[in-house]
């Protein structure tokens, strides 16, 4: 039987869920991720795991923060007023944004809002977060 090595195209199911046990995410209910081996297509620890595996076969990995996402970094976190937000922006907390600063587009979360200022967060939403992902590895090519 062929084990999965750099350059194979894999396609593999997965469930990727935080510590708590609350899943972020999962192809179980789609089609399998699609991502060539060794090319940084998915974080390393994903395609480290799939490295070996055998179709059919099953394992489950834990990812380091620091090797998915990186660590949650207080200075990504910015407090702006109020009165800089567009008219027609009514901020909530959780709500997800674009910014523009220097030129450069970013994502950002609305993590507090006050009556005269907003707290926005551009790291990743699973930034610092160890994940763990239950994976099937369905095709080789």
């Amino acid at each position: 039987m062929q084990n999965a090595k750099p350059g194979n195209t894999v396609r593999v199911h997965y469930t990727g869920t935080l510590r708590d046990g609350s899943v972020f995410d999962s192809s179980r209910n789609g089609e399998p991720l699609e991502f060539v081996l060794g090319k940084g297509q998915v974080i390393s620890g994903v395609n480290d795991a799939v490295t070996g595996m055998q179709i059919g076969e099953q394992r489950t990995v834990t990812v380091a923060a620091e090797d998915a996402y990186g660590p949650h970094r207080s200075d990504l976190t910015v407090t702006i007023s109020r009165d800089r937000f567009p008219d027609h922006i009514e901020p909530t907390v959780g709500q997800q944004l674009q910014m523009n600063r220097a030129g450069q587009t970013y994502r950002v979360t609305v993590q507090e809002v006050a009556d005269d200022a907003v707290v926005l967060d551009a790291n990743h939403p699973l930034a610092g977060e160890d994940l763990i992902f239950a994976l099937e590895l369905m095709e080789i090519r």
